[in-house]
């Protein structure tokens, strides 16, 4: 396995490969494993880095998550939302032929051990409204107005304090490591 930090405007960014592509790329709040680097991880940092500059848009890096089938189809279909764009819970369940399955696209989604380079900032909720975000809601705001998305203004909008949320937002990606 093979592991790389970039440093961000959100805090610090992990990203893991194994020989076939990247297996994880979260917000980790600390270096927790050395860096060892392969073609994959600098391949990585180099794309991430061009994204949070403003320079890149779409990720071109071979991709080797784990899950179930049903996660990996969610992920597929997160990989797909264009750069500026976002797609709704139900609007993938109807994708992955779940017409009903909102909420377990929400916990695909929310499982997805590839941050940003598999956009799961991108999708919002039916109405047009933010929600949940594994690595904070106010890094997902952070992105999705990086990206020139505007969302619909909320009562959780009013209270977000990205600093905070970068020291203490950790543990909802602790169970990916």
């Amino acid at each position: 396995m093979f592991t790389d930090y970039i440093e961000t405007a959100l805090g610090l960014f992990e990203f893991k490969a194994s020989n076939k592509g990247i297996t994880q790329a979260i917000f980790s709040g600390e270096l927790k494993t050395k860096i060892a680097r392969n073609d994959i991880t600098e391949a990585c940092k180099t794309q991430l880095q061009e994204y949070f500059s403003g320079q890149r848009k779409i990720f071109d890096l071979p991709l080797d998550p784990q899950g179930t089938v049903f996660q990996k189809a969610v992920w597929v279909c997160l990989s797909g939302i264009p750069f500026g764009e976002t797609l709704s819970y139900l609007d993938i369940a109807k994708m992955v032929n779940r017409p009903k399955g909102s909420q377990a696209v929400g916990g695909a989604n929310g499982r997805n051990p590839i941050s940003i380079i598999v956009p799961c900032h991108r999708v919002i909720g039916s109405n047009g409204s933010l929600t949940g975000y594994a690595g904070g809601i106010e890094r997902k705001l952070w992105l999705l107005n990086h990206e020139g998305i505007e969302v619909k203004e909320s009562k959780i909008d009013q209270q977000l304090d990205i600093q905070n949320v970068i020291h203490t937002r950790q543990t909802k990606t602790e169970f990916l490591n």
